[in-house]
């Protein structure tokens, strides 16, 4: 069943956001060659507290950490390490959630350090591209495999692959709710959306194959052929007119 969220739902929903939205804008600058995974991670949890909020990520089913980071093939669920330095040419993708009084905001973005290859921005773009393809379908009385069809369509067409094993997902007081959105799918299925409803849109997008595979620590996924993926996410709320986007800092 989709949860639908109250007015006074969305109002937390909105703080909370504001928060996971000002922190991956905040990362545009602070991720740099010489850093480590663990630093991004020590600063989106030291963020996430100083504004009264709760890391989301932290302890889900026993992650380790406030935030995902992943580099290059790693496509989800990275684990920040202090011997894990960023390096000149890297595309890292960092995944974030704030929870307030109850309620997450779940968002993600992946960037480009330094000087990167053409394919690498090529890939940046066309996953966030991809992302604002499906927001198009993110209205009263479409489809929630439109979103899905609007995704994958914009994403082929830009001569990549889209990620078949992780999805995105309804948010609220829970992490991952009903339903499930794949980035993949014929347009004109499932339940039509309704105002209320709360998404946590993700394309995850890979410059090769879309077959994955999880590393020896049983969180980091990474692409089975080892080229690049991009993640862009964020939670969008169905309203009377357009979607809003909770976790875009201007």
């Amino acid at each position: 069943m989709i949860i639908i969220k109250s007015d006074q739902e969305v109002d937390l929903m909105r703080e909370s956001g504001k928060v996971t939205g000002f922190i991956l804008k905040e990362l545009e600058s602070f991720i740099r060659p010489g850093i480590s995974t663990a630093d991004i991670d020590k600063f989106v949890e030291d963020t996430i507290r100083k504004n009264g909020m709760i890391p989301t990520f932290k302890g889900y089913g026993g992650f380790p950490a406030s935030a995902c980071v992943s580099i290059n093939d790693e496509v989800v669920h990275g684990i920040p390490e202090k011997k894990r330095i960023i390096k000149e040419g890297d595309i890292v993708s960092v995944d974030v959630g704030s929870t307030y009084k109850g309620y997450v905001s779940d968002a993600a973005r992946t960037y480009g350090v330094g000087q990167i290859s053409d394919i690498a921005q090529k890939l940046i773009d066309a996953t966030r591209d991809s992302f604002f393809s499906g927001l198009e379908f993110c209205k009263v009385g479409c489809r929630l495999s439109d979103i899905s069809h609007a995704i994958q369509t914009k994403a082929e067409s830009e001569g990549f692959s889209v990620i078949r094993d992780f999805v995105g997902h309804g948010v609220g007081q829970n992490m991952h709710e009903e339903p499930q959105i794949p980035n993949y799918g014929k347009a004109g299925r499932g339940p039509r959306l309704a105002k209320g409803m709360v998404f946590a849109i993700e394309p995850m997008i890979c410059e090769g194959g879309y077959d994955v595979r999880t590393l020896s620590n049983d969180w980091t996924v990474v692409t089975l052929d080892g080229k690049l993926s991009a993640h862009y996410e964020n939670t969008v709320v169905i309203t009377d007119g357009e979607p809003e986007l909770l976790t875009l800092a201007d």
